[in-house]
């Protein structure tokens, strides 16, 4: 039966007019018993997601036999299939998926979620999974490592082309009420959030289970590997963990005041002078780098008058410089630029190309006493960087390129395309992904 969609949408309104608690994007909890709510929920969401889906849809039937022949690779003279696997769009959730299929191709991290056992979540009548959830359902009924786990699992395994992660995103709903609803989302922003949390009910456990008991067991993740970030260490701060120095002087009297602050990633500004460059050919002076976006973080500067520093000598707050060291470097460095910043009215994206290396990335001069690390231990390799296309935070399309098994791939959403360095290395990188060089070789480094 066909449902008129503006009929929908004012019977929707007239009747969760009735509820005190209703707002956009937020759950509705009572419920009719005929579940009207539901119904009304599920088509409204069809409607919204039909238009947004159709132009996708037609795209891929366009690029089917294209993806299906990217699909296969010769290697050695025979032909074997490409087992990556896509992540169905839900509706602006490229964010989401990008993130998930960078830290896919991350091998430590991925193999001690895919190894973990799995949780069952409820049985009897409730068993299966559910597409809603509300919150009269409280929060012991959803584990996010379980569906983290389970959506890692799903990929790379070959066995189909794309896969849903409806579970995970709704869980995320349930957990992270800053992302729910169908809106464009900051990519960085919710790696933040979905590490944090991961990192929580690790400690926890779940069900009575402690998940960080086996982190102790894993004789890859030594203790002097793992940096504590609100309470004990998991595979999150093991992986991704390192520690700055925040160094500051009073410039009234000299006193000098030293913390310590741990970190899961890296946020650097691009230089002022590079910002109104947008491609890496442009030839009004030189190419922004990296190295000049780690220099820009980690060089000495004066604090300007909204942040003056509170000298406990002078017992007032006076001008001051501060000064970032990497005490200790952590396994995955997550480097991320900053390419949104608000203005006056709204918040504009800095367009600018980074020139950023594949292969030996070395952190040694960053480093507070890099006389005490080994010649290879503060080298890095490019694993999977992040790109945002488009103007602005709240539109645009994000997508990933990974390296899996010594070749790229381009993470498109539901398409998975192989690709080449020199396709990688022209990206404008929002997040770069470097993983610490283990064995000696040959490296060009920054």
């Amino acid at each position: 039966m066909h449902i008129n969609k503006a009929f929908v949408i004012f019977f929707f309104h007239r009747f969760c007019s009735h509820f005190t608690h209703y707002r956009c994007d937020d759950f509705v909890v009572n419920d009719t018993k005929l579940g009207l709510v539901q119904k009304v929920r599920e088509h409204l969401q069809n409607l919204e997601n039909s238009a947004f889906t159709a132009d996708r849809h037609r795209k891929r039937k366009l690029l089917e036999n294209s993806t299906l022949n990217s699909k296969l690779l010769k290697v050695n003279g025979s032909t074997t299939a490409i087992c990556a696997t896509g992540l169905r769009n839900l509706g602006n959730t490229c964010f989401m998926n990008a993130i998930l299929q960078s830290l896919s191709n991350i091998e430590q991290f991925c193999c001690y979620f895919k190894e973990l056992p799995a949780v069952e979540l409820r049985n009897g009548k409730t068993a299966g999974r559910r597409t809603y959830h509300t919150r009269s359902q409280g929060d012991n009924n959803v584990s996010l490592v379980e569906e983290f786990r389970k959506t890692l699992c799903a990929l790379w395994q070959g066995s189909q082309t794309a896969f849903s992660p409806e579970s995970l995103f709704y869980v995320v709903w349930k957990i992270m009420p800053n992302f729910r609803g169908y809106q464009q989302q900051d990519a960085h922003e919710f790696m933040r959030y979905l590490l944090d949390h991961l990192h929580l009910e690790l400690q926890g456990g779940f069900n009575g289970v402690s998940r960080s008991a086996i982190l102790q067991e894993n004789s890859t993740l030594s203790a002097s590997n793992k940096c504590c970030i609100n309470g004990a260490s998991t595979v999150v701060t093991a992986i991704f963990g390192g520690i700055l120095q925040n160094e500051v002087n009073c410039l009234i009297c000299g006193t000098e005041s030293r913390k310590f602050d741990p970190f899961l990633d890296l946020s650097l500004d691009i230089p002022s002078q590079f910002r109104s460059k947008r491609s890496k050919n442009q030839e009004n002076g030189p190419v922004c780098s990296l190295r000049d976006c780690l220099r820009s973080f980690t060089d000495l500067e004066e604090l300007d008058e909204t942040e003056l520093y509170m000298c406990h000598k002078c017992k007032k707050k006076q001008k001051s410089t501060k000064k970032f060291w990497i005490q200790k470097l952590p396994k995955v460095l997550c480097l991320h630029l900053k390419r949104f910043h608000w203005t006056a009215y709204l918040r504009n994206k800095v367009d600018t190309y980074v020139e950023f290396p594949l292969r030996g990335l070395d952190m040694k001069c960053y480093l507070l006493e890099p006389e005490n690390s080994g010649p290879e231990s503060c080298l890095y390799d490019l694993a999977a960087v992040v790109v945002h296309h488009g103007s602005g935070v709240g539109s645009g399309h994000y997508t990933a390129y990974a390296t899996h098994e010594g070749r790229w791939f381009h993470f498109n959403d539901s398409t998975v395309t192989l690709t080449d360095e020199e396709t990688v290395v022209k990206a404008k990188a929002y997040i770069l992904f470097y993983v610490e060089r283990q064995a000696k070789a040959g490296s060009d480094k920054l």
